[in-house]
């Protein structure tokens, strides 16, 4: 590790603290467990924070964020178990989520640390009912748009293929025989990059992180577009 480093820069890098205490959580995710280490996920959760800060300076120079401050983006780590199978009362990961800023500007950023599992993530995770059809009456009309925003060579080394769930069939009011059929029957328009640990705990990772959240600029500026305004161009804000 660099010695030049400030230890209040360290400290606002991911730790590998941060890690053994996920790690942890995963092998011991029960009550008891949480409270006698209720010390060590208040380090890890500080870390966290720390970072989310420092990620959220940087972010915020080239675009505008509304959510004020790296502990508002962060998670709860209490799971939520009243509708799931799942009993376990922690998630095993922090997720670290931004809002863009007014009515304009749509999108969100997201950031997923968990050992063996961490990812960015942004893009249309639930689109309402009326933006997905906009959505989707764009990629009808626009194909080649899409077709071109989608297979620029950056794009595809960053995020690969576009993500997300979908109908099985065409949706209703567009022909299953479109060329576009596959963009078409998206529900969720998501993008996504994977980092390994080791890239994690570098020091320039908040750099790293900042710069993959800048390749998704292309596709949140043409969304932006997109969904202000109607079929016909015209501002609906």
């Amino acid at each position: 590790m660099n010695i030049g480093l400030t230890s209040s820069y360290l400290y606002r890098m991911i730790q590998q603290y941060t890690l053994d205490f996920l790690s942890d959580l995963k092998a011991n995710n029960n009550r008891d467990w949480f409270q006698t280490n209720k010390a060590v996920y208040d380090k890890a959760h500080q870390n966290t924070v720390a970072f989310a800060d420092s990620l959220l300076e940087k972010m915020s120079i080239h675009d505008s964020i509304e959510t004020p401050s790296g502990k508002a983006s962060l998670f709860r780590i209490y799971a939520d178990t009243r509708f799931s199978k799942d009993k376990a009362p922690y998630k095993t990961h922090f997720g670290i989520r931004f809002s863009r800023a007014t009515a304009y500007l749509r999108g969100g950023y997201y950031f997923h640390l968990e050992p063996g599992n961490s990812f960015m993530a942004g893009g249309f995770f639930s689109p309402n009912p009326d933006d997905l059809k906009r959505i989707r009456e764009d990629i009808s009309f626009n194909y080649e748009a899409w077709k071109e925003l989608v297979s620029q060579p950056q794009f595809l080394a960053v995020f690969g293929e576009l993500k997300g769930d979908g109908v099985k069939t065409a949706p209703k009011g567009f022909d299953k025989d479109h060329p576009a059929i596959e963009l078409l029957r998206k529900k969720q328009f998501i993008l996504r990059h994977d980092f390994a640990d080791k890239e994690v705990l570098q020091p320039d990772f908040t750099e790293r992180l900042d710069q993959t959240f800048r390749e998704l600029r292309p596709f949140f500026d043409y969304m932006s577009e997109v969904l202000t305004t109607n079929s016909n161009g015209e501002s609906i804000l």
